[in-house]
């Protein structure tokens, strides 16, 4: 399954001679200064007229744009804003380049156009004189909500006006990618431009809960603009060509994906299943044996594998749609295969290459120092390497040349395992398990089944999880309580092969 967070785009590997690429809406292609801007009317113009321009421009944009927050008394008779100063805000912020100009437009909205801190101020101190007094429970409620209005930053009002607007739910998904993107490199910084980031993410929340989307299936009719974006937004095992694609939308497979009702045909998120007999061990053999095509025998079918989920819009980071995503899912296929009774993830694990690699690097600054392996399997490993084992593990595992031996391979194997076990049983943050994509199918209620050796032996695979891969088993009538259990005490649930890999790291390492 995917990383939920960041997810990765794959490259854009698969247009077909009559695709073209398409040009970002509102954006010219122009170069020097302003290149970005034209096209934009007299608000582009106003941006580019001198050096101190921009600033100006963007205080001027931002100030006929945002709504003032009208007084309490009057709030639910307040006029709404001019439709075409939203339309001209949507305009002008697209006519900017991407990266540090619209970072530097979006903390400015975050720093000037936030919460009037004097009003909160005025408003808490009077929902403390109503306790003090212990006045009548309606003058504190009513001093409460006074609060809680004046809590709302101002920029509020301009994403809602902007999400009535048409096409306006995608500009504010385009926005907030932007703003992801900008907190991520550091172009925008600071607590207002994060808490910003948090509201918007609130908001699309809401408007992309489930009653406002719809399940769609990818096939081969599917439009070609459909898979072609299918193809584009692959985070998890890219797709490599055409017969690829149409292998993962043909004869047991299947492909879905959430859209909004607003934004009709255009994926959200994507999953995709392989229909099997069995619980897959190895991703070689989903993406990338492609035996000729033939009809689906139904008695083959018995068991329902999650091998990727991507997110396709940045924006939608942390907007829970992946949870919700397979649910739906796990009904369509059921509705479809009654006879399926196995549900099962396939999934990557990101980050425990990383993790190994600074445990060795701790091994190594020690010398003679040893947690990791035993005696026999340190000997072993040197006799093969030549050098000390910790030492020398982390340069192969860095530039992935282990895999080249297949006797290191054997040799590595069991220590691996275990290693393995227990960064995704024994790692934790906060409490919860490290890994991202153990934590969003613990949370969902699974199983920590089995992990893998050698699952996917693609360069990205070993790479990421030394080619190691991890089933997430959903027994669907216990999911509700073994999430419950792990959300409330933190409790995994695993199955005997993954805790007898952990007992036998807790055996053999001093960690």
């Amino acid at each position: 399954m995917s990383r939920l967070g960041p997810f990765l785009v794959a490259p854009r590997l698969l247009r077909r001679p009559w695709v073209l690429p398409r040009r970002p809406s509102g954006v010219s292609i122009v170069t020097g200064p302003c290149a970005g801007l034209a096209g934009s009317g007299a608000a582009a113009a106003s941006l580019c007229s001198g050096p101190a321009a921009p600033s100006l421009a963007m205080e001027e944009l931002l100030s006929r744009s945002v709504p003032p927050l009208p007084p309490y008394e009057t709030r639910e008779k307040a006029p709404p804003p001019a439709e075409l100063r939203s339309a001209e805000f949507m305009r002008s912020y697209r006519a900017l380049e991407a990266g540090p100009p619209r970072a530097e437009l979006l903390a400015r909205l975050a720093r000037d156009f936030g919460v009037d801190h004097g009003r909160v101020a005025e408003f808490s101190a009077k929902v403390l004189q109503a306790r003090e007094q212990q006045r009548e429970p309606g003058a504190l409620l009513q001093a409460e909500d006074r609060l809680r209005y004046y809590l709302s930053p101002r920029y509020r009002g301009l994403f809602q006006h902007l999400g009535r607007l048409e096409g306006g739910l995608r500009f504010l998904m385009e926005l907030r990618g932007d703003l992801v993107e900008a907190l991520a490199a550091r172009h925008a910084e600071g607590p207002h431009v994060r808490e910003m980031n948090g509201m918007l993410k609130s908001m699309l929340s809401e408007w992309f809960s489930t009653g406002f989307l719809n399940l769609e299936r990818v096939t081969w009719q599917s439009p070609c603009e459909v898979l072609q974006k299918i193809s584009d937004s692959e985070a998890v095992h890219p797709v490599r060509n055409w017969i690829d694609m149409k292998r993962r939308v043909g004869s047991y497979r299947r492909c879905y994906f959430f859209a909004h009702c607003a934004i009709p045909g255009e994926p959200l998120i994507v999953l995709h299943v392989a229909l099997t007999n069995e619980i897959s061990s190895s991703i070689q053999a989903i993406v990338k044996e492609v035996p000729p095509l033939e009809t689906e025998d139904m008695n083959k079918i018995t068991t329902a594998i999650f091998y990727s989920i991507s997110l396709t819009q940045q924006g939608l980071q942390g907007v829970e749609l992946g949870t919700h995503l397979i649910k739906r899912v796990v009904k369509e296929l059921q509705g479809e295969f009654p006879q399926i009774k196995v549900f099962s993830s396939l999934s990557p694990i990101p980050g425990f290459t990383k993790w190994l690699i600074g445990l060795l690097s701790s091994q190594t600054k020690e010398q003679g120092r040893n947690e990791l392996f035993t005696d026999a399997e340190c000997k072993e490993i040197s006799e093969i390497t030549g050098d000390p084992a910790a030492e020398k593990l982390k340069r192969l595992l860095t530039n992935n040349e282990w895999v080249r031996s297949e006797k290191l391979v054997k040799a590595l194997h069991s220590p691996f395992m275990r290693l393995c076990a227990w960064y995704l049983y024994g790692e934790k943050h906060r409490g919860y398990a490290l890994n991202p994509v153990a934590n969003f199918h613990l949370q969902n209620g699974a199983v920590l089944w089995r992990i893998n050796w050698m699952a996917d032996t693609s360069p990205r695979g070993i790479t990421a999880s030394c080619g190691m891969m991890v089933n997430y088993r959903y027994f669907l009538e216990d999911t509700a309580s073994i999430s419950a259990g792990y959300l409330g005490t933190k409790h995994i649930k695993a199955s005997e092969q993954v805790l007898s890999l952990v007992s036998q790291f807790q055996q053999n390492s001093k960690l």
